[in-house]
Order: structure tokens, then C-alpha cells, then sequence
């Protein structure tokens, strides 16, 4: 069993201005898109100018928040949202969603190319620097010792505060190294060339939903939703398999239309 390297949540305390180490994850995948988009935008098969980055991460940030938070509510924890509305801006209490930052990302990027045209390519663009921003924040989650793994005997098992004296799976940082880096890496490289556009987003919907679903069979299921089905099926998997079928159906159409990014 591994001892847990306990983190102070705080990176820097200034008196009334308290700046999170979750905080500092979010800017490290902000960041991080905006530095690779610029490395992308210098392509001859970019939808967007190194110079449009900018304003496409602007969007991104308010799909990523905005989204994050309204899919939250309604995916976890709607019970409350309905006895009180109001919840949905108690950002302070935590509580964000991938699946619904994800959907949020796509509306905004929408609204960014609904009078350009070229909205796969747009999201085949973005696709690739999605995982960095996904791996740093489950970093996020392992510094604060929350949505941690199942119980387990294997030597890397961990006892995490407020879980008890059992050694459980850091299932954080499984997300961290399949949904983060894993991804980021089969993307990037897969996406170094020009393909048939619409199947890098295809792939990053294929990969990532494969990915969550086989890691949420080591990871607690949150504890006021518990399991969906079977007495394994949780609210994570069951989010993921449309983005598992609908990666599938998406690689297969684009790669008989066969219309090239370039």
C-alpha cells in the first residue's frame, strides 16, 4: 500500500484571496490549449488562424464552466436543483460534469462556426488539446482527496482522508493517465497528418467513453446516486456509452465520405 501525499488544497494563501491548486489545474489545461492551438493553427488544414486561438478559448471556457456546472445539476444531482433551483449557481459548494462541459463545449463551438460553416473540422481541431485539460483536473481531484477508487489489495492501493482506513484504487489518477495523457497521445499523433473529417472527433468520443467506462468499474460511484443497474452500472457509463456508439457511427461515416480535413 502507497502512503497518500497529503496536499494542502491551497497553493497560495493571501489572506482573503485563497488560490486553489483545482483552480491552478484549470488554468494549466486552459493554457495548455491555447499554447498547442497555436501550434495547430500554423497548419495549412486549420479552420482557424493562430490569432483566432484566443477568441476560441474565450468560448471554450464559457462552455467548459457553464456547461460543467448545468450538466452537474441535472445529471447529479437533480433532486436538489429541483427542490431548489437556486443550487445551480452555488459554484462554491463544488460539483462540475465532463459530459456536461463537453456539451457545453459543443454549443459554443457551434455558435463560433454557425456563420463560418465547418463545424467538424472545427471540432477536429479542438479535439486533440481536450485531453490536457481533462488530465490536469483529475489531478485536481487526487490533490483534494475526492472521487476516489473502490476498495482494493493491490500494493498501490491508498487510504484517502475521509474514506475510511481501507486502501482504495486512486482512480484519480487512472483518469489523469487514460483520459489525460493516453488520449492526448493517441489524438495528437493520429491527428499529425490530415484525415476524413469528422474522424478525430469520432476518436476522441470512441476513446474517451471507453475509457471512462472502464475505469468507473474501479471508481466509487458517487454516493447519493449509487448504481444505475445491475449493481454495477453507474451514472458515469451510462453518460459514456452514447459517446462510445456515437464515436463508432461518426469514424464510419466520415471514413466513407471519405472528405479530407486539408
Amino acid at each position: 500500500m502507497l502512503t497518500y501525499p497529503v496536499i494542502d488544497p491551497v497553493a497560495l494563501d493571501l489572506g482573503p484571496l485563497k488560490i486553489h491548486w483545482y483552480g491552478i489545474m484549470y488554468l494549466i489545461g486552459f493554457l495548455g490549449f491555447w499554447w498547442l492551438g497555436k501550434l495547430r493553427a500554423r497548419r495549412a488544414d486549420s479552420p482557424v488562424t493562430p490569432d483566432q486561438v484566443t477568441d476560441l478559448l474565450f468560448y471554450g471556457v464559457l462552455g467548459v464552466v457553464l456547461g460543467g456546472r448545468v450538466g452537474y445539476v441535472l445529471f447529479y444531482n437533480l433532486e436538489t436543483f429541483l427542490s431548489n433551483p437556486l443550487t445551480i449557481f452555488y459554484i462554491w459548494q463544488g460539483g462540475m460534469s465532463f459530459h456536461g462541459g463537453f456539451l457545453g463545449v459543443l454549443f459554443v463551438v457551434w455558435l463560433y462556426m454557425r456563420r463560418k460553416g465547418g463545424f467538424l473540422r472545427l471540432t477536429d481541431f479542438v479535439a486533440p488539446m481536450i485531453p490536457i485539460g481533462l488530465g490536469a483536473g483529475r489531478i485536481g481531484n487526487f490533490i483534494n482527496g475526492e472521487l476516489w477508487g473502490k476498495p482494493t489489495d493491490v500494493w498501490w492501493g491508498m487510504v484517502f482522508p475521509g474514506a475510511g482506513e481501507i486502501a482504495r484504487h486512486p482512480s484519480q489518477l487512472y483518469q489523469a493517465g487514460l483520459e489525460g495523457l493516453a488520449l492526448f497521445l493517441i489524438l495528437w499523433f493520429y491527428s499529425a497528418r490530415p484525415r476524413p473529417t469528422g474522424v478525430v472527433s469520432g476518436m476522441f468520443l470512441l476513446f474517451y467513453g471507453l475509457f471512462r467506462f472502464l475505469i468507473e468499474f474501479v471508481r466509487e460511484p458517487d454516493a447519493h446516486i449509487g448504481y444505475l443497474a445491475w449493481g454495477w452500472l453507474t451514472m458515469g457509463q451510462l453518460l459514456s456509452l452514447p459517446m462510445i456508439l456515437g464515436g463508432i457511427l461518426m469514424i464510419v461515416w466520415a471514413v466513407r465520405r471519405g472528405a479530407h480535413t486539408a
